[in-house]
């Protein structure tokens, strides 16, 4: 007859029993942990992949009313144009193929609208290879002014902007500024003025909806400009060109003549060259909002549109 272990030995083989037990089903809740943890990083990486694909679809539509707008009237951009109309918030669960289960719902949707860019004033036009443009520093010193922003940031940006930029064909009655130790950073987009010395957060915020940075010079678009724009355009008071705005809606400007016509024969002149304006835009600014599920895509996008009506994006940036 066999003797039964010692009960102190007993003892010890439950607990070694239940101490592999409990390492056990902690490796395996581990694994499971582990395995839900990819699978969502999965899920989120599929869901931000259909959110993109479905703001390209939504810009592929901008394109599309551009595109439209250019045949109605390739002549002219008007502020009440097709493409200003908003996107209201669109339900688009019924268009996205997904693998759900029974009864699953998913929130899809896409909101946005669509700016002329042309109507806000391009920063790029105040130096041209290395050359600092005297009329434009004072078409921007107007606007901060309007703005109740400090005038002389228009020459310190105009210098800086010209350091930042390759020397180019000489302009005559100018002297190009001189590259200084290091060559600084290129303006890219608006939050970029805050490199530069007396630009304050506040100021920036002041200045977001009434300048742009575009890729290259641009003409302000006086059929869509807003009231600020167009008083530093000009001599006109800021109420004077809220008035013109309102009345711009009846009667928009065929061409930049006519817009000129308008200043003289209400006693006002072009604070720049005529050549600096225009009635049709080039490039737009086009707000995106998508969610689909957890996932939140919210981002602007500049298209371009050439002489030919022909659209393209320039680039996308998420916010």
């Amino acid at each position: 007859m066999m003797k039964r272990p010692p009960i102190r030995q007993r003892g010890v083989a439950v607990v070694t029993a239940l101490l592999l037990t409990t390492l056990a089903v902690s490796i395996v809740a581990s694994l499971f942990w582990q395995q839900q943890v990819q699978v969502r990083s999965m899920e989120n990486q599929r869901l931000h992949f259909q959110t993109r694909w479905i703001l390209r679809g939504g810009l592929d539509l901008v394109r599309l009313v551009l595109r439209q707008d250019y045949i109605n009237n390739p002549r002219t951009t008007l502020a009440d144009g097709i493409w200003a109309t908003p996107l209201a918030e669109t339900r688009l669960d019924q268009f996205i193929e997904r693998e759900r289960v029974q009864n699953e719902s998913f929130d899809a949707t896409i909101a946005g609208q669509t700016y002329d860019a042309q109507s806000r004033y391009n920063l790029a036009n105040l130096a041209v290879g290395r050359y600092v443009i005297p009329a434009q520093v004072l078409v921007f010193q107007r606007l901060l002014q309007n703005l109740q922003l400090n005038p002389s940031l228009a020459q310190a940006l105009a210098e800086q902007l010209a350091r930042s930029q390759q020397q180019g064909a000489p302009i005559a009655g100018l002297q190009p500024v001189p590259a200084g130790d290091g060559r600084p950073m290129e303006l890219v987009r608006v939050e970029d003025l805050l490199a530069i010395s007396g630009f304050t957060p506040e100021a920036v915020e002041k200045l977001r909806d009434f300048v742009i940075v575009l890729p290259n010079l641009a003409k302000v678009n006086v059929n869509t400009a807003p009231a600020e724009v167009l008083s530093a355009l000009s001599d006109m008071s800021l109420n004077e060109a809220q008035s013109l705005v309102v009345s711009r809606k009846r009667a928009p400007f065929p061409t930049t003549e006519a817009f000129n016509n308008y200043l003289a024969n209400s006693g006002k002149k072009l604070q720049g060259k005529l050549e600096d304006l225009s009635v049709a835009s080039s490039y737009f600014l086009v707000l995106s909002r998508v969610r689909l599920d957890r996932a939140q895509l919210v981002s602007w996008s500049l298209v371009r549109r050439d002489p030919r009506g022909k659209t393209s994006i320039v680039w996308i940036r998420e916010i």
